[in-house]
């Protein structure tokens, strides 16, 4: 499951609340907030919390707000009681630190609960079970990072991510945004320090693949449109979205062939994607064209001198040397490099042209 953040220090304007809306379409069905910062205005939280509750409500929407005991009283609320924040539309809380383990077993028989993914000791989880918690309204939350040189490393996370799991928790994370980052520092809100400048969806595709997670938001404020689809794409269709600037001089067939719907052979290759009904689709003779080396991402398509190769459209996923059979007809964006990781088996994908500057 993907969900996005948003910040009720900030006012809920209409431009927010369009992109919200944006998101819920797209197919995002998480909502993530925070409201313990001191120095900041109590209505103004109270207000944009209750905005978010309506709009989590209406859009059948998870909606988990960071918390603590002391903000939620300065809201008027307490943890003995949470049953006004439920019918506020709040789904969860994820809770840090100062709140007990019995405390925390009791909520979770109110409403879903998410516990730091990164410091869960085994003597937390022997006293939730002491106390009765129930474990399938449980989570485990990672933080995000903005500084950077802080984000967490993938090898212990990996490893607490599988105690976890096998303790019966759901595992989030947080990865960046590729647009609007969230100040003073504005240099991304990732887990993972390694995805800091990496593109959102392949963090994303990497975090549920490797990683063990299970649900992953967007910690920054705003992603592009652009990004937006792409998830959008993966998420509704299962297709990976990869914009390609062309390197014909002149618009032609073989380029309006490549642009489109491709799926990947179920036999993957090690060093290429390769369209699996490419070579059927091929029309017309393929004359030897551009052909030079092959830096990851090229896009290409084997001219007759590949015999019964001829029309076989490939991205490669390694830097490959000249062939005088394989023409060279794009590439995609540097950007998106890493979601090539990602075309296994089978997998559906779509190459979008874009103008050249």
């Amino acid at each position: 499951m993907y969900g996005f953040s948003v910040f009720v220090n900030e006012e809920l304007t209409q431009e927010t609340l369009a992109y919200m809306e944006a998101m819920a379409k797209s197919g995002f069905r998480g909502i993530f907030t925070s409201i313990h910062i001191p120095e900041d205005d109590d209505s103004k939280y109270l207000n944009g919390l209750q905005k978010l509750g309506t709009f989590a409500r209406e859009n059948e929407m998870e909606l988990v707000v960071d918390i603590s005991g002391t903000a939620l009283e300065r809201l008027g609320y307490s943890l003995g009681n949470v049953k006004p924040l439920v019918e506020m539309g709040l789904t969860g809380i994820r809770i840090d630190y100062g709140i007990s383990m019995e405390t925390v077993a009791d909520l979770s028989h109110q409403m879903n609960v998410a516990l730091n993914a990164s410091t869960i000791s085994a003597r937390d989880l022997d006293e939730l079970k002491s106390y009765g918690a129930d474990f399938s309204r449980m989570e485990a939350w990672h933080n995000y990072y903005p500084r950077p040189e802080t984000g967490l490393d993938e090898i212990p996370f990996q490893k607490q991510n599988q105690v976890l799991k096998a303790a019966g928790f759901q595992v989030m994370a947080f990865v960046p945004s590729d647009e609007k980052k969230r100040g003073p520092l504005h240099m991304g809100l990732p887990t993972l320090e390694k995805h800091r400048d990496m593109n959102p969806l392949g963090a994303a595709l990497e975090l549920v693949k490797a990683y063990d997670v299970d649900k992953v938001y967007i910690g920054d404020p705003e992603i592009s449109e652009r990004l937006r689809e792409q998830f959008h794409l993966y998420m509704e269709e299962n297709t990976i979205l990869f914009h390609a600037t062309s390197l014909l001089s002149e618009w032609d067939q073989h380029a309006d062939r490549v642009a489109g719907r491709h799926r990947n052979r179920m036999d993957s290759a090690r060093d290429v994607v390769r369209s699996e009904e490419s070579r059927l689709q091929a029309k017309g003779p393929i004359e030897q064209g551009l052909t030079m080396k092959r830096s990851i991402g090229s896009i290409t398509m084997d001219n007759d001198g590949y015999g019964r190769y001829a029309g076989e459209i490939q991205i490669t996923k390694r830097s490959l040397p000249e062939d005088e059979r394989v023409n060279v007809i794009g590439r995609i964006d540097e950007q998106e490099l890493s979601l090539l990781e990602f075309c296994g088996p089978g997998q559906l994908f779509e190459i979008r042209w874009e103008e050249r500057e």
